[in-house]
């Protein structure tokens, strides 16, 4: 299947998924809480997605999911809620909300090479899944991920139904997010760079990619913590509960994400073992000397 076949065949999928999820909004029976019928239209909306896997036997369809529903989110909850457009903590969170959103849609669109092609993770799970490759698709590739997203989307939901929370906390939130998205996009646009000129075996550890092995994940680690301190700014007495979706954002990344590209990079590039002695995995600090230096 060519690639502009691709992407008509995705946004196709989409659009019904987006479409299913309107309709039980607007018609399905409420629950009388806004953050539950979200819920349940959002994952309304991955069974839509979840279909057009199986139908075309590649799970990348999903791929898009994570960064397209959460601007979503944010202008249903906006315009339901009780706060109106002059709160400009809600512009603030729609802006840098838009901005991640169009960022990494716009990376995955121009990286992705078509349906011929699936993220190299979705067929290793669901091949070690055995028989239970159909539920491990549906629940490990599609469901966790929209579950994941939506725990880390509950503190916007806070900061948009309540008052005004333009404060100091709210302006942190603002420079964090902010800064989460840069960092991204210069990881995103270094690691390119070397890919257009790299040879084969070489790996990267220059840039922020000498300081985090990494700095993608860093960002959107940080993102989600700024999402984290929008909620806290406007319903303080529930920090508790805040940082939930960054924890679960955390726990994917140190359980499953990073894990499993390492080993990958180990299989594929023997010198990554190098990167992993002198960089550090996450958190960033200054890269130790080769060894013989």
């Amino acid at each position: 299947m060519s690639r502009a076949s691709s992407f008509r065949w995705i946004c196709l999928a989409y659009v019904i998924a987006v479409g299913v999820g309107l309709a039980w909004l607007m018609w399905g029976p409420a629950t009388d809480h806004l953050w539950l019928d979200t819920l349940i239209a959002d994952v309304l909306a991955t069974v839509v997605i979840f279909a057009f896997s199986r139908v075309h036997h590649n799970s990348s369809f999903y791929d898009a999911y994570w960064s397209v529903i959460p601007p979503l989110l944010v202008v249903y909850w906006w315009a339901r809620g009780p706060v109106g457009l002059d709160a400009w903590h809600c512009w603030l969170i729609a802006l840098v909300v838009a901005i991640w959103a169009v960022r990494l849609t716009a990376n995955w669109v121009r990286t992705f090479p078509g349906l011929h092609h699936e993220d190299w993770r979705y067929p290793m799970l669901k091949q070690r899944a055995g028989r239970a490759e159909f539920v491990v698709d549906f629940v490990a590739i599609h469901l966790i991920p929209t579950l994941q997203v939506f725990l880390g989307m509950v503190p916007v939901y806070v900061a948009l139904t309540h008052g005004d929370a333009l404060g100091w906390l709210t302006w942190v939130a603002f420079a964090v997010t902010l800064a989460a998205v840069v960092l991204e996009t210069v990881a995103d646009r270094q690691l390119q760079l070397f890919v257009s000129t790299a040879q084969p075996g070489a790996v990267m550890d220059r840039g922020v990619w000498g300081w985090s092995r990494h700095p993608n994940y860093l960002g959107e680690l940080g993102f989600w913590f700024g999402l984290a301190l929008f909620g806290l700014a406007a319903m303080p007495s529930r920090w508790w509960w805040m940082f939930a979706g960054t924890a679960a954002m955390l726990a994917m990344f140190l359980g499953a994400s990073i894990p499993m590209m390492e080993k990958r990079s180990l299989e594929r590039r023997p010198a990554y073992a190098g990167v992993m002695d002198r960089v550090s995995m996450l958190v960033p600090r200054p890269p130790r000397a080769r060894a013989g230096t």
